[in-house]
C-alpha cells in the first residue's frame, strides 16, 4: 500500500525501493504464489510510472506468469493485467495490449475492491486506442459513475476524465472543457508535477494556436520535474508539433526511445520529417 501511494504521489525511488524489498524478502523466505506476484506487479508499477516502460512490461509479464499459478478472478490478478494493458498502450503497442485484455479477461464485470489505476478507465482507453470510440466513450463514463459513488476523485489513479474529455473534443466541446477544467481543479488540489501537467496536457488537446502552444509549454515544465518521463516525454512531442519546433521534437524523441515508447518515437519522427518537409518547401 505504501508503494502504491508513493508511486502515485512522484516519491519513485521510495516506491521502487520497497517493493524490490518485498521481493527480496519473499524469495529469500522460499515464496512464489500470490505475494511475490504483487511484488513484481507493484516493480512494474513503479517501472512505469517512472518511464521504463521496457522493464515495467518484463516484471507485469513475470508477475502475470505467477499469478496464473494462484488463480484468476482475484484482485491481484486484475492489478497485474490492469497494469499490463496500461503499460504496452503507453509503449504504443495498441495490439497486444488488446490480445493481453482479452487473454486475461481483462473486461466488465470488474470486481467490488478497489485496483490501481482503475479498470474502467484503462479499458476506456483501450478500446479508444482501438478506434471503438462509442465503447470506450461508454466505458469512461461507467468509470466516472463508479468513481462518484466511490467518492474517488485523484485524477492520476482514475483517470477517466482526461481522455473523456479528449474523446469529446469534437462532438461535445462544451463538455470536453467542463472535464479539462475540473481534472485540472483537482490536479492542483493533489499537488504532484505529474498531476498539474497532465492535466495541462488535456486542457491543450481541446485548444488551437497559441493558446495551445503556452498550456503545452507550462506542461512541459511540470513534467521536466516530474520523475514520470513517459509523461515528459509525450508533453515535449505534442509541445513540438504545436510550436513547430525540431529542437522539441529532437528532445521529445530522444525521450521516448529512452523510455521504450515505440508508439511516441513513430510520432514524433512522423512530425520531424513532416517540419523538415516544410522548411525545403519554404525554401
Amino acid at each position: 500500500m505504501l508503494t502504491a501511494a508513493y508511486a502515485y504521489t512522484d516519491r519513485l525511488d521510495r516506491a521502487e525501493a520497497l517493493c524490490t524489498e518485498a521481493v527480496r524478502t519473499y524469495e529469500t523466505a522460499g515464496w512464489s504464489g500470490g505475494h511475490l506476484a504483487l511484488a513484481h506487479a507493484y516493480i512494474g508499477l513503479a517501472h512505469r510510472r517512472r518511464g521504463r516502460l521496457r522493464e515495467a512490461e518484463e516484471a507485469l509479464r513475470e508477475s502475470l506468469r505467477l499469478a496464473e499459478r494462484v488463480g484468476r478472478g482475484l484482485p491481484m490478478y486484475w492489478t497485474v493485467s490492469c497494469n499490463l494493458v496500461d503499460t504496452l498502450l503507453a509503449r504504443g503497442h495498441v495490439a497486444e495490449a488488446w490480445e493481453a485484455a482479452e487473454r486475461c479477461g481483462f473486461a466488465p464485470p470488474y470486481p467490488s475492491t478497489i485496483i490501481i489505476p482503475d479498470p474502467r478507465s484503462v479499458r476506456g482507453r483501450l478500446l479508444l486506442a482501438l478506434g471503438r470510440t462509442k465503447e470506450g466513450i461508454g466505458e469512461l463514463e461507467a468509470a466516472e459513475k463508479a468513481a462518484a459513488v466511490r467518492g474517488h476523485h485523484n485524477p492520476v489513479t482514475v483517470p477517466w476524465a482526461t481522455d473523456l474529455a479528449r474523446a469529446l473534443a469534437t462532438e461535445d466541446p462544451d463538455r470536453a472543457g467542463r472535464l479539462a477544467a475540473e481534472v485540472r481543479r483537482r490536479a492542483e488540489r493533489f499537488g504532484t508535477d505529474t498531476a498539474i501537467g497532465e492535466a495541462l496536457r488535456c486542457a491543450a488537446a481541446l485548444e488551437t494556436g497559441q493558446r495551445k502552444v503556452r498550456l503545452l509549454a507550462q506542461a512541459v515544465t511540470y513534467l521536466e520535474a516530474s520523475p514520470c518521463q513517459y509523461e515528459h516525454a509525450a508533453a515535449r512531442v505534442e509541445y513540438g508539433i504545436a510550436a513547430h519546433s525540431a529542437a522539441e521534437l529532437e528532445r521529445g524523441l530522444a525521450l521516448a526511445r529512452s523510455c521504450g515508447a515505440d508508439g511516441l518515437v513513430t510520432q514524433a519522427r512522423n512530425a520531424l520529417n513532416a517540419e523538415h518537409g516544410l522548411r525545403q518547401s519554404a525554401y
